[in-house]
């Protein structure tokens, strides 16, 4: 046995590969030959490209020869030693250190060393160890804020040994530059693997705006950079020189944000900068510019740059001054983020969506937390310059911690402005000022307008600047309420550029899984491909060969033409019932169908509930007019969904779920001569599909003011002693707009839990 292992063992000898020989250069070669012999063999022995099978072997070589030779270090060690010394934790002498085995034979003891249990897994992993959880609820949200690099892994994976060092050296550069690091062990999270897509290891995949993007080049440390500077938008940072400087920091009244300008003597904008623009894209417009190259003398010499360190600047509404200047020798990503989100808002912020005016005027939180929004309302134009300028010299002179300066374009926000003017006539085509307080996240806000019009005088100056003095020491000086809507997104993109970049995106991950998936895990998409479409074109063959007259010359039948009827009845009713229902932003109740019955409860998400009214054609709009204002006050929960379901069209399905709730003490629903003459409308149900369980609301009978939420005089009981007799809850016994009295009751304790609940061995189908 050791004679036939002799010859094996000088192969398995690290001194015996050579990587000049596989890259076929000298010892003498420049970085740059060496370069260029590994793209050249590279292209040649990729395994996409070249189908022979030592193709990937001979790949392998080719990317662990060029790793040795482009680092200075392991070259070095390979000139010396032989050997490049990427063993951790022995050194040289050790590695080489050869044990007796047998007389006359000898054995390097990283021969029977096989590092790969989970024992021995590199501790810098640790750290960056995913799991399904984190990976679903934090890296992917958070990949709208930097992008992410990430290798599965596993045990006993040759593959991923040889990777490790340059791995290790380009996570610890990227995780300083401000670029997520991930690490997924395949063998302990096989769900997380097969979501991200990976069926083999090692690897490599980018992850940015939720979006997957895998990794295909060499494993060597320009590659992985590149990639993931691929991964980040093309237009983040735009090149700045005199001829444009300009105009790109005039934009600030049309973006609504700062500008801030890099000025550094590199020629490419650094992979740093880059990441930085992306995490701040909603906040800031980035550029970048190369103090090197002609043509950008006047724009140092105008402020004044020290050419040979980096500068940023910031630029808000004064494009002659920067607000702000950082200058270092090395720019460090902590210090730009600490410069940075100290300027995310322009001295006078144009509120232009929601998210901006939550994050500049907070909800009040407590006493000492008070946050006032000083907001101008006036137009667009030169007819409005005047009262702006004059705002903004205000605002820059008066700026505090507990002031926020905003103003509105009332064309634009005209629910808003409405809101606080009441329409005013003395408002009309002039500018006003408003101090307001936001009181939850609902839209209440109390609030104060100045009496007359802001026409930027010294008077109106003195006036403002009063009534914020008086304001630290009397909150109620804001002494009037409102709710105001949610305000529109203006900057946002119209439909068709959304579709538009959509459909792109698409079309490039088609591409990208086309040329670079493996065929055979494509084989079963293909083939159910390819069978839907030998259905459709069989079925098309068949009718197009088959005698359809009789068919089309028959009249259609009565019941077909009943159903129409009906159908038509039901949408003239919905046209006029719609507009009699409350609007969307007051609460949003939706139609429970067989369409999005499985979305809207048989698949709702854990801890989310579906509460449906029900309802009849003849009760449906007094009823949502009812429904809507008694649940209002909850809308702002996001686990809570509201719907109707009409009982004209499913009742058999509610007296299904009546009939086989599973719970110590069912509801009663024995079938008796006047099953069909109940009535149910007003009945309110907390669906929980996750749990398969429900609680019931019962209507409040009228004339009985005092009753339980819920109840109807003991129903449960009058449907067993009513079989004699018309049920006591019928329609003409109960006021239609008191069937829901004390709903919004019932549903504070649904939210406590104090409810009853009735458990179901399975949703039944809708049909």
């Amino acid at each position: 046995l050791l004679l036939l292992l002799l010859p094996a063992l000088p192969a398995a000898a690290p001194g015996d590969f050579d990587p000049y020989r596989v890259l076929g250069v000298g010892r003498g070669s420049s970085q740059a030959d060496i370069k260029k012999a590994y793209k050249r063999l590279a292209r040649e022995w990729h395994p996409d490209k070249n189908k022979d099978p030592g193709a990937e072997d001979k790949f392998i070589q080719i990317s662990k020869a060029y790793e040795i030779l482009s680092n200075e270090e392991k070259r070095a060690n390979f000139d010396r030693y032989g050997d490049a010394g990427e063993s951790q934790g022995f050194s040289q002498h050790q590695h080489r250190q050869f044990h007796r085995f047998h007389d006359g034979f000898y054995f390097d003891e990283s021969f029977f060393h096989f590092p790969f249990s989970s024992e021995r897994r590199d501790a810098s992993d640790e750290k960056y160890l995913l799991h399904f959880s984190h990976y679903v609820n934090e890296i992917m949200p958070d990949s709208f804020k930097k992008p992410y690099l990430i290798k599965i892994t596993s045990d006993w994976c040759f593959s991923c040994i040889h990777i490790e060092p340059v791995w290790k050296e380009v996570a610890q550069e990227l995780e300083a530059l401000g670029a997520g690091i991930g690490v997924v062990h395949a063998g302990y999270e096989r769900r997380l693997a097969h979501h991200l897509g990976a069926h083999s290891t090692p690897t490599l995949l980018g992850l940015i705006n939720g979006k997957i993007t895998f990794f295909h080049n060499a494993v060597v440390r320009e590659n992985l950079r590149q990639f993931v500077e691929n991964l980040l938008p093309g237009n983040l940072v735009e090149k700045i020189t005199d001829k444009n400087y300009i105009r790109f920091l005039s934009d600030w009244r049309k973006d609504n944000k700062p500008h801030v300008l890099l000025f550094d003597h590199m020629p490419v904008v650094p992979l740093l900068y880059k990441l930085i623009a992306f995490a701040y894209r909603d906040y800031l417009s980035f550029g970048y510019v190369y103090v090197g190259l002609r043509g950008t003398e006047e724009l140092s010499s105008q402020y004044n740059i020290n050419v040979y360190s980096p500068t940023m600047m910031i630029f808000k509404e004064h494009i002659d001054r920067p607000a702000d200047v950082v200058q270092a020798r090395e720019m460090k990503k902590q210090l730009i983020d600490d410069f940075l989100s100290q300027n995310k808002f322009l001295m006078v912020a144009r509120l232009t969506n929601q998210r901006l005016f939550q994050e500049l005027c907070p909800v009040k939180k407590s006493h000492r937390q008070r946050k006032h929004c000083v907001v101008l309302l006036t137009g667009e134009g030169e007819k409005f310059a005047e009262a702006y300028e004059a705002f903004l010299t205000f605002a820059v002179a008066n700026t505090k911690d507990t002031l926020k300066f905003v103003y509105i374009y009332n064309e634009r926000q005209p629910e808003f402005a409405d809101a606080l003017l009441m329409d005013e006539e003395k408002y009309r085509g002039r500018s006003a000022v408003v101090i307001l307080e936001r009181r939850n996240n609902a839209g209440k806000i109390t609030y104060k307008v100045l009496e007359e019009a802001w026409q930027g005088s010294k008077e109106d100056n003195f006036i403002l600047l009063d009534l914020l003095d008086q304001l630290r020491t009397d909150p109620g000086l804001l002494s009037s309420e409102t709710v105001v809507a949610d305000l529109n997104d203006e900057l946002a993109p119209m439909f068709l550029i959304r579709w538009l970049y959509s459909t792109l995106d698409y079309i490039s991950d088609c591409w990208d899984s086309l040329f670079h998936s493996n065929w055979r895990e494509m084989m079963p998409l293909l083939s159910l491909l390819f069978s839907a479409l030998f259905i459709l074109f069989g079925t098309v063959i068949v009718q197009a060969f088959s005698d359809s007259s009789d068919t089309r010359d028959s009249p259609p039948s009565e019941k077909e033409e009943t159903a129409a009827k009906t159908e038509k009845n039901d949408v003239s009713f919905s046209k006029e019932s719609n507009s009699r229902i409350p609007k969307k932003g007051f609460v949003e109740v939706t139609e429970l169908t067989d369409i999005n019955y499985t979305s809207n409860l048989v698949r709702l998400r854990p801890g989310h509930m579906n509460v449906v009214l029900i309802l009849s054609n003849s009760t449906k709009t007094p009823l949502l007019q009812k429904f809507a204002l008694e649940v209002y006050t909850f809308t702002g929960s996001s686990s809570l969904h509201f719907s109707f379901l009409s009982l004209d069209k499913h009742r058999e399905w509610l007296e299904y779920l009546l009939e086989f709730a599973q719970d110590a003490a069912p509801i009663p629903n024995q079938y008796d001569k006047h099953f069909l003459e109940r009535d149910y409308t007003g009945y309110v149900l907390a669906l929980n599909g996750h749990k398969k369980y429900f609680c019931l609301f019962k209507p409040h009978r009228s004339g009985d003011e005092g009753g339980t939420p819920g109840s109807c005089e003991d129903y449960d009981a009058s449907l067993h002693t009513e079989a004699r007799g018309k049920p006591s809850c019928s329609p003409g016994s109960r006021s239609i707009k008191n069937k829901l009295h004390k709903l919004s009751f019932w549903m504070e304790r649904l939210l406590e839990g104090s409810l009853q609940r009735f458990y179901i061995p399975s949703w039944p189908a809708l049909d």
